[in-house]
């Protein structure tokens, strides 16, 4: 058996993957600690994981409302920030470990973890189209090439990448010899019992006009035929939404709670909760809330495999009701939704994840 450090933080969709790994990992006799900021210490000993905090990270506060600028700014000085090497380093000096499972985006751990010569694996938790060719050559390319710690470098210099989505949403021709996809790591999914409500679930993080975006969507919907499940996640108050009476308003529900019986899912495009929602065999209606995240480009992997249709954040509350009429009517694309749910779930996740770490222990 071996000791295993898992390196994280919550951007999001990106913690379950690293959870759900290490919980399967030390489910098989392996000693797994997990490191990340102390507002993650909850989910993570939750699970019966070992909490090891942050001491030298910079701070990190994904509800805290901000302009777009600096939701930017904060996200580039996450992504490049040393102090996470420093931590990683430090924990491993005083514990030692076989091998440490890091976020891609933490670009400071990985560089620590490449130049100590320590093993380990870059976990990606969206399409790694994505990673190569958005951040990896994108605005946060040009700072991390300054503070050496090139994206496409560190991952390319990893014992093993880890891509946790589905094979054919995954844009990229050609993977690194290193990457290996397992799938989305996500709870235990069936096909949903049709018919049954619209799920309403933008990103449990803040964007920038994710109120409007959220009115709109619930201007949308007023009066349809159908009923509405909105959930608005840890940054918006209930209370904050006008929600017509067909409407059903939640702070948080979990998704593998709901899922199953409803007919339809309007999310932000956030890999995780489109993940789930394909393996419940669901299309979905996006709305990508972040042009610097992932968003845009996993609504348009949906859209090109025919299991959905992106519209833009501002779009009128007219536009947004007749995508979601198109997308709950019977068509093409629940049979595209279904065939990519039969796909994810026949993928191994987190299983699949464990047996790659465990190759290289």
């Amino acid at each position: 058996m071996g000791s295993i450090l898992v390196v994280t933080w919550d951007a999001g969709g990106n913690v379950a993957p690293a959870l759900g790994i290490a919980v399967e990992l030390q489910a098989r006799g392996h000693q797994v600690r997990v490191m990340g900021h102390a507002a993650l210490a909850p989910s993570v000993e939750s699970r019966g994981l070992r909490f090891q905090g942050y001491r030298h990270s910079r701070g990190w506060s994904p509800g805290e409302r901000v302009s777009n600028r600096r939701a930017e700014l904060d996200y580039l000085a996450m992504c490049t920030d040393r102090g996470t090497g420093r931590d990683v380093l430090a924990s491993v000096r005083t514990d030692p470990v076989d091998l440490a499972v890091v976020d891609c985006m933490l670009l400071g751990a990985l560089s620590a973890a490449s130049r100590s010569g320590l093993p380990h694996v870059a976990l990606v938790h969206t399409l790694y189209a994505y990673m190569r060719d958005s951040f990896g050559r994108g605005f946060v390319d040009v700072v991390a090439a300054l503070k050496r710690m090139r994206p496409r470098g560190l991952w390319d210099r990893a014992d093993r990448t880890l891509v946790t989505t589905a094979p054919s949403l995954e844009p990229l021709p050609a993977l690194p010899p290193n990457a290996r996809i397992v799938g989305p790591v996500i709870p235990p999914a069936v096909p949903s019992t049709l018919p049954g409500p619209v799920l309403v679930s933008l990103s449990s993080l803040y964007y920038p006009g994710q109120v409007r975006t959220l009115q709109s969507i619930m201007d949308g919907v007023a009066d349809l035929s159908v009923p509405v499940i909105l959930t608005t996640g840890k940054s918006v108050r209930p209370e904050e939404i006008r929600a017509p009476s067909n409407v059903e308003v939640h702070g948080y529900l979990p998704h593998a709670d709901v899922m199953p019986r409803v007919s339809l899912v309007v999310g932000h495009g956030g890999h995780s909760t489109a993940a789930q929602a394909l393996a419940h065999d669901l299309p979905m209606v996006v709305l990508p809330m972040f042009d610097r995240s992932d968003q845009a480009l996993v609504g348009e992997a949906i859209a090109r495999a025919g299991a959905g249709e992106v519209v833009h954040r501002t779009a009128a509350p007219a536009e947004i009701r007749a995508a979601i009429v198109r997308m709950l009517a019977g068509g093409p694309h629940r049979a595209a939704a279904a065939r990519l749910g039969a796909e994810i779930r026949a993928t191994p996740g987190a299983s699949g994840g464990a047996d790659e770490i465990e190759s290289l222990l």
